[in-house]
């Protein structure tokens, strides 16, 4: 057996937050940026990291706001900002399950369950994307300076999703732990 080529491991989301709004009102533009205290990216499929919070962007009214690293306690007053501003923000922390693909074969091992092109070209550092893992919808982002992607999934499929990684990365040399096998990541 060779010598893994790809490592999978959990992601441990702080928060997530669902943001939407006009980025055409400047009164929203502004009361993101003061309440949220990031820009939010406004080309399609791009993401804006730095700061302890990544910004994904879903549509041209929605972005996903996730850390792994900064715990925010502010929601209910960044909600009502972006209320007053025409936006809206909704805590989604609980809703997703995530884990990071790491390694030169990463992208071929996403390609067994997804139709994306995930060479560095096509996808690279910086962007987003919302596909499939097999027949569960997904989240895939590629972060600056790590070779491979983030992953996130619905938190109810976390089992299915989990799954199709562990059979997908087999034949690069990576094996579950036996008392991984079968389940996901809470």
């Amino acid at each position: 057996m060779s010598e893994a080529t790809v490592t999978l491991s959990p992601i441990e989301l702080e928060f997530a937050w669902n943001a939407r709004g006009d980025p055409a009102r400047p009164a929203f533009v502004a009361a993101a940026a003061r309440t949220l205290g990031v820009e939010l990216p406004l080309a399609p499929n791009e993401v804006a990291s730095g700061d302890e919070v990544t910004r994904l962007w879903l549509g041209p009214r929605s972005w996903l706001l996730v850390s792994t690293s900064s715990k925010r306690d502010d929601f209910d007053s960044a909600r009502i900002a972006l209320n007053a501003a025409g936006g809206a923000l909704f805590d989604v922390s609980a809703s997703y399950v995530g884990w990071t693909i790491k390694g030169l074969a990463a992208g071929r091992v996403l390609n067994r369950m997804c139709p994306l092109d995930f060479y560095p070209r096509a996808f690279g550092a910086g962007r987003c994307a919302q596909s499939v893992l097999g027949h569960i919808g997904a989240l895939f982002w590629r972060p600056p300076g790590v070779p491979g992607f983030n992953v996130l999934v619905a938190r109810s499929f976390a089992g299915d999703a989990w799954h199709a990684l562990c059979v997908s990365v087999e034949t690069e040399g990576y094996r579950a732990p036996a008392d991984e096998r079968g389940s996901a990541p809470r």
